[in-house]
């Protein structure tokens, strides 16, 4: 019988070079080192297969761009249904402050990389699209999902290959994180960013080899919260998401409806809609759980269950995105690409620790590192950055984390739908689309800037030729 294959021999695929980063990780001190994800080896390993060999076995990478788009979409519903982390003590302003600095890079990474485009259509590619530059913030500070759904809209616009330039710049940014990460890491070890206690903790900690010993004690990763023999927590956990992912469907679709009439114009901004479904299915997510809550069923979720959901989307969708990149289209733009990459990546190394080490009053240097990952790969990359330093999250930073997430998510809602802009600039000839996109970035930049002389008041500019703000200068100037 003739039943159709290509979704599970690409699963398969992607299995396989999942299995084959792990072995890496396990054997080669070059992995461990770095803390490459095995998610991004298993990436790069299928770039390879599907740009050269994959065409000799009947295959193509044409579904893998429509995957990472739904695993986007469903590991945004699993975190958001989690529950969230208590309430901090009043006048703890942790979550708020990570959430700042998360936003203040969108807005640094976005004005730069239009800025970035401009100077290069004015130059030596006239024929860019106004929106390339875009892709930094969507490929660094968001990842490979968002950058390759909103990439996809912009080829409706004229954007030939979009999707797979995102997913390059997110590819790129994944190894601004690790290598850049571990870099960080190191000379801040050198310049005395890391406090002596956490020094020396870090000097006593084994490298990382992906795997935990078979003498080791294994960690909690879920819980039960169904009898099994009636129905696995997993199945139950697991039909949630994808409850909550058919009811955004619906409502896109309710939206869609509701847009035509309006006409062409309407028609037009359901597309784009389409493009952000993930912004939609968190929003869903976050009705369903408030429905949970006024009938007290909350806990029949568990929070480690939707978090391996979430962590089985994420890894398959990183993999998954870096092997949909077209060679062939990324050869077209390699040069815009290398050049707005490695400036803005420079950027990125510079703004975060000079931000995070004056706005931050404890965990400094872990907050520093949280941020940075996330800003340049994915909430994973942040987290595993910090476990270098933090092996057991003793910290709160990876919590209030979490939580700012939520907060950032809210308050970027009005940049995510501005997002077009750039393209309509395209579509339509008129720059003033382009440079309203650059304001409002520069409007997020100065709500940042100012919540951020508020909440370091003296700390916000002492010092401030220097990248970091050492602790004996503060105590010094306290004093």
């Amino acid at each position: 019988m003739n039943f159709p294959w290509k979704f599970f021999t690409d699963l398969g695929v992607i299995a396989i070079a999942m299995l084959l980063a792990t072995l890496l990780r396990a054997k080669l001190k070059f992995f461990q080192k770095y803390l490459i994800p095995n998610a991004l080896t298993a990436g790069f390993i299928l770039l390879f297969f599907y740009n050269f060999f994959a065409k000799y076995f009947g295959m193509d990478n044409h579904d893998l761009g429509a995957m990472v788009y739904h695993l986007l979409s469903l590991s945004f519903v699993a975190m958001t249904l989690r529950k969230s982390p208590e309430p901090h003590k009043k006048g703890d302003l942790g979550i708020f402050s990570t959430s700042l600095a998360i936003i203040s890079q969108y807005a640094i990474q976005i004005i730069l990389g239009l800025l970035l485009t401009f100077f290069l259509m004015k130059t030596f590619f006239p024929e860019l699209f106004p929106a390339f530059g875009l892709l930094l913030p969507l490929g660094f500070a968001l990842g490979p999902g968002q950058a390759y759904a909103i990439g996809q809209g912009w080829e409706a616009f004229g954007f030939e290959g979009a999707g797979s330039v995102g997913l390059t710049f997110a590819a790129v940014g994944f190894l601004w994180a690790c290598f850049g990460g571990m870099w960080l890491i190191n000379y801040g070890i050198r310049k005395n960013w890391i406090t002596p206690e956490k020094l020396e903790k870090l000097q006593q900690r084994n490298v990382s080899i992906g795997v935990y010993p078979k003498d080791k004690e294994l960690p909690v990763g879920s819980r039960l919260t169904t009898e099994t023999e009636a129905i696995d927590s997993m199945t139950y956990n697991g039909s949630f998401v994808m409850l909550v992912y058919l009811l955004s469907f619906l409502l896109l679709k309710l939206l869609t409806y509701l847009l035509s009439f309006a006409g062409n114009a309407g028609m037009e901004l359901a597309v784009n809609l389409w493009g952000i479904s993930f912004v939609f299915a968190a929003i869903t997510a976050l009705i369903v759980k408030g429905v949970l809550n006024l009938f007290n069923l909350q806990h029949t979720l568990d929070n480690g269950c939707l978090t391996r959901i979430s962590g089985i989307s994420v890894d398959l969708m990183v993999a998954g995105a870096i092997g949909a990149i077209s060679l062939v289209v990324v050869v077209k733009y390699w040069i815009p690409i290398i050049f707005i990459c490695v400036i803005g990546g420079i950027i990125v190394m510079v703004t975060i620790p000079w931000f995070c080490s004056r706005l931050f009053k404890d965990h400094r240097f872990d907050r520093t590192l949280i941020v940075y990952g996330a800003c340049t790969g994915t909430m994973p990359t942040g987290l595993a950055l910090l476990r270098v330093i933090d092996p057991d999250f003793e910290t709160p930073v990876a919590s209030d984390y979490m939580f700012s997430s939520a907060v950032t998510f809210f308050i970027v809602i009005p940049m995510i739908l501005a997002i077009n802009l750039p393209a309509y600039a395209y579509r339509t000839g008129n720059m003033l689309y382009f440079w309203g996109m650059i304001g409002i970035a520069t409007v997020y930049l100065l709500f940042t800037l100012i919540s951020f002389r508020l909440i370091a008041k003296k700390r916000s500019f002492m010092n401030s030729s220097k990248i970091w703000l050492h602790e004996h200068i503060i105590k010094r100037k306290k004093g």
